[in-house]
């Protein structure tokens, strides 16, 4: 017999209130896209996300993501990914008010939504090379043929940072960070020697490209921004190395041409929105949006950033449309308390001069060891509210409320569940509180061991493939 909404209320709340007095809040969890996400929250139970670890890489780890106005003031808006529910949601009236201001709105993706301007249809998987090739761009005509973005290159991102360089093989590796920044973005002009980098389009291979260092005691060190150049294969006169002739060079990463014959996109059109991109971000202030949706690859986490790029390279640091991931990513969360133990070996997408890190490591040991030192992880749930079918679920749940026949109760009303809770715990309803966006510089070099492991260190493209149920890097932040 079904409830009634009030009676489907009452029991919610009296799971949630008993389970959070019996065996601690973090027992309730949630998925952060379920209306009683805000409750669960405000009561300390444990939210799980789905967004992209990428942004609190890049952003940081408070980045609140722009305002609903913001839409609407915004002049160039990207529609990147699976996005049908911006023609769903409240987000729809802002960006209706942009158009009627002259917003142009490009819409990027296998299905694109049509509420755009301008479509590029892309190959499943192959968004990330899209994006590099649009950085290949913005680099060469907004760094280095002109340097509109420098002062906020300089003040904001972490593109002057200084890099030691590893002596690998003939050549050379990026280390970690030095510390300290330079005064300039570039250190171009004297020595310079060749440097060993990632590539995953033509199997695990290596970019043999150079970069201009300084002598640092007795060590090489560049600047975030000459590895950057170097990774999308922007070229300076006196370099060593192996680079594209230019844009229309289909053998060399990141060239618009060569991301044509991964992506479907015509080099012209590539370079026609990059360039878009670049000059309306110049005009405007950095009034350009970009809106993630969902990517079909196992690497999804690899093209958000160099997705992320585009903005931070453009002085948009606000445009990423979408909050960070505040709370516990669902994958790692199913891996460890849902899933059992698994023999993928994580260390199969390690790069070709990794250093074993993850050699015959599966992802839940790694996964293991993440927690271990500290990263935030909720213990299994007791009490699990999802708002949609969700497999595997995790084995001891003693109420899992959400929409389909393997739950115990269908989602009830939010705002009933409050009221029910506030009259349990005989105080008022909680309310949840956002935090502010953090300071600090955007960052386009993760350093961390985990991934440099995995070449990930700075942006690239890994095409689709075969992925593996939780990548170390997602564990970064």
């Amino acid at each position: 017999m079904p409830l009634d909404d009030a009676s489907a209320a009452e029991l919610a709340a009296a799971a949630m209130v008993h389970t959070a007095a019996c065996h601690g809040a973090d027992r309730v969890a949630v998925l952060s896209t379920s209306p009683l996400a805000g409750l669960i929250a405000a009561l300390g139970g444990a939210v799980l996300t789905e967004h992209p670890c990428a942004p609190e890489q890049v952003l940081g780890p408070r980045f609140a993501g722009p305002a609903p106005d913001d839409w609407a003031q915004a002049a160039y808006v990207l529609l990147w990914g699976e996005n049908n529910r911006v023609v769903r949601t409240p987000d729809t009236p802002w960006v209706i008010a942009g158009r009627y201001k002259g917003q142009k709105v490009v819409a990027i993706g296998t299905h694109p939504t049509r509420l755009s301007d301008e479509t590029l249809v892309v190959r499943p998987g192959t968004d990330g090379a899209l994006a590099m090739a649009m950085g290949h761009v913005l680099l060469k005509e907004f760094f280095l043929d002109r340097t509109p973005f420098a002062a906020h290159a300089m003040e904001r991102t972490d593109l002057p940072s200084l890099v030691r360089l590893r002596a690998r093989e003939d050549a050379y590796v990026p280390g970690g960070l030095l510390g300290r920044g330079s005064d300039r973005l570039s250190v171009y002009g004297g020595e310079a020697v060749e440097v060993l980098l990632p590539r995953f389009d033509d199997g695990p291979g290596v970019l043999r490209r150079g970069v201009p260092v300084l002598r640092d005691g007795d060590e090489l060190v560049t600047t975030v921004f000459d590895l950057l150049l170097a990774v999308y294969g922007v070229a300076r006169p006196g370099l060593p190395g192996v680079w594209p002739s230019g844009y229309a060079d289909p053998g060399e990463p990141y060239t618009p041409a060569w991301q044509e014959a991964c992506t479907g996109v015509a080099a012209s059109r590539t370079l026609k929105i990059a360039r878009e991109l670049g000059v309306t971000a110049e005009k405007t202030g950095g009034r350009c949006l970009l809106v993630p949706g969902r990517l079909e690859t196992p690497h999804a986490d690899t093209a958000y950033r160099a997705m992320l790029a585009l903005l931070v390279l453009t002085g948009c640091g606000r445009g990423w449309a979408q909050a960070s991931g505040t709370g516990i990513p669902l994958v790692p969360y199913l891996c460890l308390h849902a899933c059992g133990e698994d023999r993928a070996d994580v260390g199969a997408l390690s790069w070709a001069l990794a250093e074993g890190l993850f050699a015959r490591r599966t992802a839940r040991s790694v996964l293991l060891e993440a927690v271990a030192g500290g990263w935030p992880m909720a213990p299994p749930p007791r009490v699990l509210a999802l708002p949609r079918p969700i497999y595997p679920l995790p084995p001891d749940v003693d109420l899992i409320i959400g929409p389909d026949d393997h739950c115990d109760l269908s989602p009830p009303d939010a705002g009933l569940v409050a009221e029910a809770v506030a009259r349990l715990a005989g105080r008022a309803a909680p309310v949840q509180e956002g935090g502010p966006p953090g300071g600090g510089r955007m960052r386009l070099l993760v350093d961390h061991a985990w991934m440099h492991e995995y070449g990930e260190a700075l942006p690239t493209y890994r095409p689709p493939g075969l992925g593996i149920p939780l990548k170390p890097t997602q564990l970064v932040r």
